[in-house]
């Protein structure tokens, strides 16, 4: 294949003007001949934002084919991403789990480093190879020696909650507990501090039931996109509980390349809200929606995201500013004004 040189670089974003640096370092290091010439990259389409590393491996690959070192024919049969280290090595990207699931109906076999194969082995294990370096996809398209299939790291373990059996008296509120989690729904609770709210919220999860292998690839899925998933969490309901500063974008998800927020985090498990009242307003508005129809849009001047947002919400509170308000000792000094605005903002 004639290597025809038409390149200017321009690269959109920080992370990703880096990877020529990285492409170039991991070719030479690798042994392989860097064109003497001008190289243009074209990441299409281009009005969708880039980032991450993920592209070093097709980069490096694309320029290899171009200048005859890997034969391009081969290059059709797979889907490739990867981070370049600047000795060839392959490191770990973000969402490889959600990247196979949207795309396991194209038939191609995926190249991933390593720890990004064994997640997104989760979805499909005949699908997906493992690679430690360059110089291993390199052989592998040359046919000198194939890359192993990827395997999940899924030891054969119980899911560990916390157990609502550590709870001692608390029958009202361990019953209020049983019919949340038997009919999915919301649940507030109020009382003074150290009275065991968040405790009680803690152990939810543990009496819900199974997540299906469904559920738990969704749910992996949107952590995978946020950088946060385990293998070791994997069928593991989530349990999100985000400080009383956190925005409604943290909450919701957003940024200028929009990225699921807590409530998507904690999709098809619980998002526990400590400290209700000292949410601001606006974030507790925004979960309204999502609420209802289980997912949320987000929309941007030039894209828009739609993540799934099916989660049980418990939120805990004080019953006034002091949070002693009823206590026989007459601890409480707050007003009714004072009451009235601490639940009612």
């Amino acid at each position: 294949m004639a290597f025809r040189p038409s390149i200017s670089l321009a690269w959109p974003r920080p992370r990703s003007r880096e990877a020529r640096d990285r492409v170039r370092a991991a070719l030479v290091q690798s042994g392989f001949d860097f064109p003497a010439r001008k190289i243009t990259v074209n990441l299409a389409p281009a009005d969708l934002p880039k980032e991450s590393g993920r592209f070093d491996l097709p980069i490096a690959l694309g320029v290899l084919a171009a200048t005859g070192q890997i034969p391009p024919n081969r290059l059709a049969e797979y889907e490739f991403a990867g981070e370049l280290a600047l000795t060839g090595e392959l490191r770990p990207i973000r969402g490889a789990l959600a990247m196979l699931l949207s795309a396991r109906a194209s038939g191609r076999i995926f190249v991933l480093p390593e720890a990004s194969a064994r997640e997104a082995a989760l979805v499909s294990t005949d699908k997906v190879l493992q690679a430690r370096s360059l110089l291993a996809v390199c052989a592998h398209l040359t046919e000198r020696q194939r890359l192993p299939y990827a395997e999940p790291e899924l030891e054969p373990q119980a899911v560990d909650y916390p157990d609502l059996a550590d709870v001692k008296g608390q029958a009202g509120a361990r019953r209020a507990l049983e019919v949340a989690a038997a009919g999915g729904h919301s649940l507030l609770m109020s009382g003074p501090p150290g009275t065991g709210k968040s405790m009680l919220a803690q152990r939810l999860p543990g009496i819900l039931p199974p997540m299906t292998e469904a559920e738990a690839l969704e749910s992996a899925a949107l952590q995978s996109l946020h950088g946060a998933f385990r293998v070791s969490t994997w069928k593991q309901r989530p349990f999100r509980g985000p400080h009383h500063s956190a925005s409604s974008v943290a909450l919701v998800g957003g940024g200028s390349n929009p990225r699921p927020g807590e409530i998507s985090l904690a999709h098809h498990g619980v998002l526990f809200l400590d400290e209700l009242p000292e949410f601001d307003r606006k974030a507790l508005e925004v979960l309204r929606e999502p609420l209802e129809s289980g997912r949320i849009t987000i929309s941007r001047a030039a894209r828009q995201a739609d993540f799934p947002a099916r989660f049980q919400l418990v939120a805990a509170m004080n019953p006034c500013p002091c949070g002693f308000l009823g206590d026989p000792s007459g601890r409480c000094r707050c007003t009714p004004e004072q009451v009235m605005r601490y639940r009612c903002p």
